[in-house]
């Protein structure tokens, strides 16, 4: 929302239907607030996912509302039903695709990988608004490919998701065989349980 409100704001691009709004400085200092919060949330490691899971209700209704307010000059009520629900799965799934590496990442004993993924976001999303304004066809490319990326990435993320809570809640030496024999290869978790005997 920064990144675009500023290129409306110092004319760089006219923003599509409903997203003059994000020019207004209002909302510019709002969201200014809130990515320098973020910034420095997302380099911590288990802050970043209790951040992200907190925003589940923020980012995704906000992307369908975005695709929405980009489509509302048609003027016809379909095109802006199918971006809002074009919107919401497209940031749903990106969403999960980011908490879901965020989750594995934490995994990693060392907090410079909380940094570079947090770098590397941020520079994922200027370079994506940028040749989505002014490139679309290639950012359509890339969009692809992303959706091909996050088909495949999900399922996996679930899997690991599932034999955490196992082996959280379930018992400790065969959870965490489960855990190290699973498609998470390149992640390891300590896991530091007590037994009460």
């Amino acid at each position: 929302m920064l990144f675009l409100g500023g290129l409306g704001a110092f004319g760089i691009a006219d923003l599509p239907g409903e997203l003059d709004i994000l020019s207004n400085p209002a909302v510019l200092i709002t969201a200014g607030v809130i990515y320098v919060v973020e910034s420095f949330a997302n380099k911590i490691p288990g802050i970043d996912s209790s951040w992200d899971a907190a925003h589940t209700f923020i980012r995704i209704p906000v992307g369908a509302l975005l695709a929405a307010g980009a489509v509302t000059e048609i003027g016809e009520s379909y095109p802006v039903a199918a971006a809002l629900l074009l919107g919401g799965s497209v940031a749903a799934g990106s969403h999960a695709t980011k908490a879901g590496a965020r989750a594995a990442i934490n995994a990693s004993p060392e907090s410079f990988t909380n940094w570079a993924a947090s770098i590397s976001e941020d520079v994922l999303v200027v370079g994506g608004l940028s040749l989505a304004l002014f490139r679309p066809v290639v950012f359509f490319g890339f969009f692809l490919l992303f959706l091909v990326f996050a088909i495949w990435l999900l399922p996996k993320f679930w899997r690991m998701l599932q034999r955490l809570v196992t082996c959280l809640t379930g018992d400790g030496a065969a959870s965490e065989t489960a855990l190290s024999a699973s498609g998470t290869k390149g992640f390891s978790l300590s896991l530091n349980r007590r037994d009460p005997e």
